[in-house]
C-alpha cells in the first residue's frame, strides 16, 4: 500500500499534539506519500482548557519534522477553526505551499467540557459547538472552495465519534455536535458528489490519547469506579474486541476513506469502535 497518496496534499486540523489522534492521522498519510499540513490552534482556547490539550508552534514544527523523515514535504499552519478567515487561509496555504489540496481531515475538537445537564452554561454549549460543528463546516467549505476549481476531486473526512450515534451523560454539547456532523456530512456529500469530492465521517469509540486520559479520570470519578484502572477494565469488558481504541485504528480508517479504494464511498459514518457501537 506504500505510496497511495504520492502527489497528494493533506490538511489535518488538530494535529499539533504528540500522541494525539491528529498526529496519528497525519503520520499515516505521510507514510503513504502525502504532503501534510500540520495544523493546530497553537494557544489555549480559554482558561478552562486542561494542560496538554493544545499543540503549540514548537510541537507542530517537531511533528512536521518527523513527517518529513518519510520522504515527503510537511509544513505547519496555526489555525483557530472557529474563525472562517483562518480556516480559509489554511486551505490556501496548502495549495500555495504544496501545489494542491486533495485531502482535508477535520480532526480539531473539544471533548473536555463534561458536566451534568443542569450545570451546563450557555458558554459551555457554544464553546463545543463552535469548534466541533461550526469548525468542521468551515473546514469542509474551505476545502471545497479550493478542490472544486482544481477539477481533480478530493476527500474530506470528519472525525466524529460513537457519540454521533448514541447519547452519553455529561456530554450534551459534545453529543449534539457529533450528531450534527452526520447531517452535515450527508448534505455536503450530495452537493459535492458532482465534483467527485467524497465526504465521510469516522466514528471512533474511546481512544487512548491525552484527551482520552483526561476523560478516563473524569468518568472514573463520576461513575464511582474504584480507580481509573477499574473504569478502563469495565470499559474494555463491554467492547467485543476487548480494548479501547488506539490512534492508529482511527488513522487506518481515515487513510482508507482518503484512498482510491474508497472512491465510491461517500455520505457514510464509519464506526471504528471494536464493535462497541453497532448503529
Amino acid at each position: 500500500m506504500a505510496g497511495r497518496f504520492e502527489g497528494k496534499t493533506a490538511v489535518v486540523t488538530g494535529s499539533g499534539r504528540r500522541g494525539g489522534l491528529g498526529e496519528a492521522i497525519a503520520r499515516r498519510l505521510a507514510q503513504e506519500g502525502a504532503a501534510v499540513v500540520v495544523s493546530d490552534i497553537g494557544r489555549s482556547v480559554d482558561p478552562s482548557t486542561p494542560a496538554g490539550m493544545i499543540g503549540g508552534t514548537e510541537e507542530m514544527e517537531a511533528i512536521a519534522a518527523d513527517l518529513r523523515q518519510y520522504g515527503g514535504s510537511a509544513s505547519i499552519r496555526p489555525c483557530d477553526v472557529r474563525r472562517w478567515d483562518e480556516v480559509r487561509a489554511l486551505a490556501d496555504h496548502a495549495k500555495e505551499t504544496h501545489g494542491s489540496l486533495d485531502i482535508w481531515v477535520n480532526n480539531a475538537g473539544i471533548g473536555y467540557i463534561m458536566k451534568p445537564l443542569m450545570e451546563v452554561r450557555p458558554e459551555d454549549w457554544s464553546a463545543v459547538i463552535d469548534v466541533n460543528l461550526t469548525g468542521c463546516f468551515y473546514g469542509l467549505k474551505a476545502a471545497a472552495e479550493v478542490m472544486i476549481p482544481q477539477g481533480t476531486g478530493g476527500r474530506i473526512v470528519n472525525i466524529a465519534s460513537q457519540a454521533a450515534k448514541s447519547g452519553f451523560p455529561h456530554a450534551q454539547a459534545y453529543t449534539a455536535s457529533k450528531h450534527g456532523l452526520v447531517g452535515l456530512t450527508r448534505s455536503a456529500a450530495i452537493e459535492l458528489g458532482a465534483h467527485q469530492i467524497t465526504v465521510n465521517n469516522v466514528c471512533p469509540n474511546h481512544v487512548t490519547t491525552g484527551l482520552g486520559a483526561w476523560q478516563n479520570e473524569y468518568f472514573a470519578k463520576v461513575t464511582g469506579a474504584a480507580s481509573v484502572e477499574a473504569y478502563l477494565a469495565a470499559m474494555a469488558a463491554r467492547i467485543p474486541l476487548g480494548r479501547p481504541g488506539k490512534p492508529e485504528d482511527t488513522a487506518d480508517a481515515v487513510a482508507f476513506l482518503c484512498s482510491d479504494e474508497a472512491k465510491y464511498i461517500t455520505a457514510e459514518s464509519m464506526n471504528v469502535s471494536g464493535g462497541e457501537e453497532p448503529h
